[in-house]
């Protein structure tokens, strides 16, 4: 609804004459300041943002789940500035989304699905509300953890990334937050799932922690730093060799880079796995997907993998509201509920 501001305009009247007002003209546009260095672009509406799509939650899955949001500690900062700062090593604080269905049996074990969201700057927010809504309906209670730099936390969060890093553990932390909380979540029935970046973190904690997890889903997971940094622009790149993260670029530490990316560690998975890729996917080419299935088979792993032919949609093809992504996201449940029996699996 627009609101219409009615500005009274005054007369002065002088021996019978209107005083004309002075013309003064309209002064120039000032222009925008730029953002300090290591400052997010839009910080300011990051915040507002995500204080609004915390409300939508609600009023997307008030209906079907107890939606609450959660604080809990991580490990301490990846890069510390000055270690002799009051509470510099403090353990980080990490803020997460939690769903369980209003109509679950708490008085049986129920499984529990951990949710890492995409993006390099980015946090969960209500685009994934139909995926929350479809796991729910199946009896899943599920956590989503806006690791460390998520944006909508300001700066000094932001400037927390440590991609491949330590966000692993922020996200492994969260499930067992959960487990320790309600104690009718089966720890044995754990699985883990995520799409792009979320798809490397989850590959990450599956491979850190494989005791914690009987199963993950990795959609178009990023997987290769090194090759991605060949054919990514140098914008991208400098969110990597930015001081606050990595530091350096992939030229001037390729082992790095290497560490943090899930192809090199392909010995490592001994979860059941399902991983989805896309050849016309425009974020995360397939060429990297290739390279972690190829890894994977090279170490003699048992895995399930399957490989789109220029399915519409790109990076989002089964995330949108096709019939085609809805039948994928289909596919993906039947293997989770194979290993998590929720209460009401997909047909």
């Amino acid at each position: 609804m627009r609101t219409l501001l009615l500005i009274p305009i005054a007369s002065c009247v002088l021996f019978g004459q209107a005083a004309a007002p002075p013309v003064t003209p309209p002064a120039a546009p000032a222009a925008p300041a730029a953002p300090a260095a290591g400052v997010p672009p839009n910080a300011g509406n990051d915040e507002v943002l995500k204080r609004v799509d915390d409300l939508m939650w609600h009023v997307l899955l008030d209906d079907i789940a107890k939606v609450d949001k959660i604080e809990y500690t991580s490990l301490p900062p990846a890069h510390i500035g000055n270690p002799r700062a009051p509470g510099a090593g403090n353990p980080l604080i990490i803020r997460a989304y939690t769903f369980i269905p209003k109509d679950l049996d708490r008085t049986k074990k129920q499984p529990l699905l951990v949710f890492c969201h995409q993006g390099v700057h980015a946090n969960e927010d209500t685009r994934d509300a139909h995926v929350f809504r479809e796991l729910l309906a199946q009896g899943y209670s599920i956590v989503a953890a806006d690791y460390r730099g998520s944006t909508g936390y300001g700066r000094g969060f932001y400037e927390q990334i440590d991609y491949g890093g330590r966000e692993v553990d922020d996200v492994y932390l969260s499930g067992q937050w959960m487990l320790e909380n309600y104690p009718f979540l089966d720890p044995k029935r754990v699985g883990v799932i995520g799409w792009s970046h979320g798809g490397l973190i989850t590959l990450m904690d599956i491979f850190s922690h494989p005791q914690a997890y009987a199963v993950a889903y990795a959609g178009v997971p990023v997987s290769d730093l090194v090759a991605r940094m060949g054919y990514e622009p140098a914008g991208y790149q400098s969110l990597y060799s930015a001081p606050y993260h990595i530091g350096r670029t992939v030229r001037e530490d390729v082992m790095e880079y290497r560490r943090r990316s899930p192809v090199f560690h392909a010995k490592e998975l001994a979860t059941p796995l399902l991983i989805h890729t896309n050849t016309n996917d425009e974020d995360v080419n397939v060429l990297e997907v290739e390279h972690l299935i190829e890894a994977l088979k090279a170490e003699g792993k048992k895995f399930d993998y399957k490989i789109y032919e220029n399915a519409p949609g790109g990076h989002y093809f089964n995330r949108i509201d096709t019939k085609a992504a809805k039948e994928s996201r289909r596919e993906i449940y039947r293997f989770l509920a194979g290993y998590l029996k929720p209460e009401h699996p997909v047909n």
